[in-house]
């Protein structure tokens, strides 16, 4: 079988972790694109990449492209697939569609083009059609229409891939699973050192620290769509889940120290929960208290932390500014000599860490853009003078 074309996409600011990610994965000709990556390779490459990309929350294999001018050119290009390849009348389907400077006004009419093509191919050929299914569909489709060109693909993984399965319950203020290891990606830390949260909310950073640790794959724990296609290659994919499953349980003794604090209870409830569903008892460390008072079991070689900043909390200014202050001073005395990254979206809050940036990244955190910050603890903080 051929190689196919294949898009996998991510938060804005983790196309190149995106891509690092899918030269280890053996992908070929990847090409870095704005919010994702362009790869190519066998059908065994695009389940190994739902299973194992981190930073990546679709992926997607694209089934043809062509110019599109009107409503016609669209119901052509969509007839001219094989749906049966990837489903029968009796499964389900749905389209997604993006547009943009395109015949189509909005997102519903061709989207509903595509979806008319596919259910009166299956008519014409067996008498019956498959139905519509937004939840859980067996084939979910993705119409990309710009401009007078369009793109359809099947997405492989169904729910997006952030989606791991152990966060039942959210925070209120989560910090997406793909993202939080994307940014962990971007960190030197060496995956054995000690490494701390102290602000951790619903434990993201940690988990994925830890699944990175231990080379578990992010994927492990759920389901992909790909799975009900009728061409899937099931062999192949029970082959690469019974290999990353090895790996896993092989990996889940070196999982380094991980700590982590947050001063609601509430918060840290979510977090055991997800720590339990993640297969993590015992391996991270959870504490409650105000993060100016915080001390780990044991110095930290490494931070992340993703303080509020405003904009998800609307919490009050001066509260904010607490915040970070009490930040600093955690930073200044537990983590002499650790680099700490920190995910900021209000520049004004990062002078009350009394740090100076050794580098920052420009990242998405869903509509907000923010900076991925590096700061060395080097000494601690003189004390101020005595008047």
């Amino acid at each position: 079988m051929k190689d196919s074309r294949y898009y996998a996409a991510c938060t804005l600011g983790l196309e190149t972790v995106l891509f690092d990610e899918l030269q280890r994965l053996g992908a070929g000709n990847v090409q870095v694109r704005r919010g994702g990556c362009e790869f190519r390779g066998d059908q065994a490459l695009g389940y190994a990449a739902c299973l194992w990309l981190r930073s990546a929350v679709r992926v997607q294999e694209e089934l043809a492209r062509d110019r599109v001018m009107h409503r016609d050119d669209l119901y052509r290009l969509t007839s001219s697939i094989d749906w049966s390849r990837s489903i029968t009348p009796l499964q389900t389907l749905a389209v997604d569609a993006s547009v943009r400077d395109s015949f189509a006004n909005d997102t519903r009419f061709p989207a509903l083009v595509v979806k008319d093509a596919v259910c009166d191919q299956f008519r014409d050929r067996t008498g019956k059609r498959p139905d519509v299914e937004r939840d859980r569909p067996d084939l979910p489709i993705k119409l990309v229409l710009q401009g007078d060109h369009a793109i359809l693909y099947r997405e492989l993984g169904g729910a997006p891939l952030h989606k791991r399965g152990y966060h039942e319950v959210q925070h209120k203020s989560p910090l997406n699973e793909a993202t939080a290891a994307g940014l962990l990606l971007l960190t030197d830390w060496d995956r054995t050192s000690p490494l701390c949260d102290p602000m951790c909310g619903s434990a993201t950073f940690l988990i994925e620290a830890a699944f990175l640790a231990t080379d578990r794959a992010p994927g492990l724990a759920r389901g992909f769509a790909f799975e009900r296609f009728v061409d899937a290659d099931l062999p192949a994919w029970r082959r690469l889940y019974d290999d990353a499953e090895r790996r896993a349980a092989q990996g889940l003794a070196k999982c380094p120290p991980l700590f982590g604090n947050d001063r609601h209870a509430g918060a840290l409830s979510i977090a055991e929960l997800a720590i339990q569903s993640a297969g993590l008892n015992g391996r991270i460390h959870l504490q409650q208290s105000d993060v100016g008072d915080y001390e780990p079991p044991a110095p930290p070689r490494a931070v992340v932390v993703n303080p509020p900043y405003g904009e998800r909390l609307d919490a009050a200014p001066e509260a904010l500014a607490k915040d970070w202050l009490e930040l600093g001073h955690f930073l200044h005395g537990q983590c002499t000599g650790a680099s700490a990254w920190i995910l900021s979206g209000n520049p004004e809050l990062t002078r009350h860490l009394g740090l100076r940036a050794n580098r920052k990244w420009p990242v998405r955190n869903g509509p907000i853009e923010c900076r991925w910050i590096r700061y060395d603890i080097a000494t601690r903080r003189q004390a101020p003078p005595a008047e």
